[in-house]
């Protein structure tokens, strides 16, 4: 069997592949194609999104294909940002750009608590009009500097409570075992060997 990543960010291929590669399937990414679409986010919600991303690339591909969509939930500023999380500070900005302008949104509010959630659904799209979705979502607190070199996105701002650790500070193996991505994707696991015992 064959699976396409259906994104185009390095990094989440990175981590999607580590937690995906020592199953009996082949992983396909945007390197695998001589063209490979750049899907629209046109969805208001994150299953919305994820949906539309991998069926756009089951459909380019005629493979299964595999998309996330992620968001960062701050409660002192009602969800945001959101679905829009990667492009909160504008279109084409960098993850730092992100970082520094939810920083300075969470300056507006000193006496709210500086909870967040990471939120990433996953959807499979098989063929033939069969979609499934599956949802990991973590807990943490948004630090008031951006620190670390490790990971992408809000990781450098996202601190996890239990570990006393941000995102940034951990190893691919320590953040897949309790990001949301890494809790979505091992759900995607189980669903993925699920559909191969089925087609036995």
């Amino acid at each position: 069997m064959q699976l396409v990543l259906a994104t185009n960010n390095r990094d989440k291929i990175r981590e999607m592949k580590n937690l995906l590669d020592d199953l009996p399937v082949t992983i396909l990414t945007r390197d695998d194609f001589l063209e490979f679409p750049d899907v629209e986010e046109t969805g208001t919600t994150l299953e919305e999104n994820a949906i539309l991303k991998a069926h756009a690339i089951a459909e380019f591909c005629d493979l299964p294909a595999l998309a996330d969509d992620s968001g960062l939930e701050v409660d002192a500023l009602n969800g945001a940002p959101g679905v829009y999380s990667s492009r909160y500070a504008g279109d084409n900005v960098t993850y730092a750009e992100n970082n520094r302008k939810l920083i300075s949104e969470l300056a507006k509010h000193p006496d709210q608590p500086r909870t967040a959630r990471f939120r990433c659904v996953i959807a499979i799209d098989w063929g033939n009009g069969n979609i499934e979705t599956l949802e990991g979502r973590v807990n943490g607190v948004i630090a008031n500097e951006i620190d670390g070199s490790d990971g992408f996105g809000y990781d450098p701002i996202f601190l996890h409570p239990p570990s006393g650790k941000r995102f940034s500070e951990m190893t691919i193996d320590e953040k897949n075992l309790i990001s949301h991505r890494g809790l979505a994707l091992q759900k995607a696991r189980d669903l993925i060997i699920e559909h191969l015992n089925r087609a036995r």
